[in-house]
């Protein structure tokens, strides 16, 4: 590849990274052409590692850079050679658990020549398993051939071969069975699955081109990742992005806090001083900025269906709870309670969603019919908890106002808004999808200010905007 067309192609990926939502700057991009200028480009690895020291600014990024690399740099074009012959049995058919043992001894070896063994068989089981004939023609599946080799059940063999021919350390401790085997073998039966995944968007690349398979290959980026619509694996990304969003988001509300340097203007002084104008203001005075900071009461809907947009937030919104004098968590699904306290403890992120477990078993949350009861949440409120809100404070309430057909309360919503200073409603549906089906969200729209918080980049963006100083 000459440096023409090299750099042309690492513009191209370089906009593709961006299309994705990754910020990168020229000098970046300077950064990168450098790199590439010393590195020997045929060390796919290194070329790779390059790239991403130069391109990304937080290690979050690095599974949608990893995935879009894949597309943009591969390893080749169409199906690879092979010099190992897969066994068959007496039939003539694919000995699927001789090959799969012959797979764990691959996984296990060590080496100069490792990795290169490990893309053939990567190869192989592509090549074998993941190949069908579908609508349009040849097509592969990364799912029919991981089912097929289920890299999960090669931990045991992947262990005993790594093992094999080691000083036992562990007398009486059967060969594979030792803590750090298993460890390592689990990364490595990982690593396989993720190589399968690689090798079949490449084979799915050569025939249907790059950009149709990036459409569904490239992951979000975990700030782009629907609350809604996330597995486990993704809400676990999502949570990881609560840290440097919050530091992003104390900063802004410092600078914002140190630019209201001033109080409102004070109109009977700023009159007085005008006299020697004749009563024509010059200088405006204002009134002394009142200290302190603002109180923060929370409502969130903890049921199934919003769970982790709400344990999300919360979990933002207590690593900003310097920024308030005091922060009070109430919880609902059809009854709301009080829960500051759970999360009081000094509790570690990692144990956040330890917490939420917690509260929902534990909490006076659910006595009704355990569905979402957001009008009788709000009369509950209003008639419990009405004097945990102040004029000085705000209220932040958390939930999709899915209402289950039942009464809205509007009149006690009203109640509590006007109670606050501000009131917003964050909602992580869509807003088109407002007042759909058993949504209310078009009717409390009109009582309070409600924000569509779809993924964590609206959310900041929101939380930024709006939380008071």
């Amino acid at each position: 590849m000459t440096t023409a067309p090299l750099i042309e192609h690492l513009v191209g990926f370089v906009d593709e990274l961006r299309k994705r939502g990754i910020d990168i700057g020229p000098a970046a991009l300077l950064d990168a052409g450098a790199a590439l200028g010393v590195l020997d480009l045929l060390d796919r690895e290194s070329v790779r590692e390059a790239l991403a020291a130069t391109l990304l600014s937080t290690h979050m990024h690095r599974d949608t850079f990893d995935r879009a690399f894949d597309l943009w740099f591969p390893l080749g074009a169409g199906a690879r050679t092979t010099s190992t012959e897969i066994p068959v049995d007496a039939d003539g058919n694919v000995d699927v658990e001789a090959f799969r043992q012959m797979i764990a001894e691959v996984m296990a070896e060590d080496g100069p020549d490792a990795d290169a063994r490990r893309s053939e068989m990567v190869a192989m089981i592509v090549e074998q398993f993941g190949r069908y004939e579908g609508a349009r023609g040849e097509a592969f599946s990364a799912y029919q051939a991981t089912s097929t080799i289920n890299p999960q059940m090669l931990i045991a063999a992947i262990a005993a071969a790594m093992a094999r021919g080691a000083v036992d350390d562990e007398s009486g401790a059967r060969p594979g069975t030792q803590p750090r085997y298993r460890r390592a073998a689990a990364d490595r039966a990982a690593a396989l699955r993720a190589a399968i995944d690689a090798e079949t968007q490449r084979r799915m690349a050569g025939r249907h081109g790059r950009d149709r398979v990036a459409e569904y290959a490239v992951p979000k980026l975990p700030e782009q990742m629907s609350f809604l619509h996330s597995g486990a694996r993704d809400l676990a990304q999502i949570r990881r992005t609560v840290q440097p969003l919050a530091r992003l988001l104390a900063a802004r509300l410092e600078i914002r806090r140190r630019r209201a340097r001033h109080g409102p203007v004070d109109v009977r002084r700023t009159l007085r001083a005008s006299m020697s104008t004749g009563g024509v203001p010059i200088k405006l005075t204002h009134r002394r900025p009142r200290p302190g900071r603002p109180e923060l009461v929370i409502i969130c809907d903890v049921s199934g269906s919003v769970s982790g947009f709400s344990q999300f937030t919360l979990q933002l919104v207590y690593a900003l709870r310097q920024q308030f004098s005091k922060v009070r968590v109430f919880a609902f699904v059809d009854t709301v309670d009080e829960v500051t306290e759970y999360f009081d403890r000094g509790q570690a992120d990692e144990t956040f969603g330890e917490v939420m477990h917690e509260m929902v078993t534990t909490a006076r949350i659910a006595t009704r019919d355990g569905h979402s009861d957001y009008g009788h949440m709000l009369k509950g409120f209003a008639r419990e908890y009405l004097d945990s809100l102040t004029h000085r404070g705000a209220l932040l309430i958390l939930g999709d106002a899915r209402n289950n057909y039942h009464w809205t309360e509007t009149d006690s919503l009203r109640t509590l808004t006007e109670r606050v200073r501000h009131a917003y409603w964050l909602n992580p549906e869509r807003r088109e999808e407002w007042g759909t089906g058993d949504s209310d969200a078009d009717v409390y729209a009109e009582v309070i200010d409600m924000y569509e918080c779809r993924n964590a980049q609206q959310l900041a963006k929101v939380i930024g905007d709006l939380l008071p100083v």
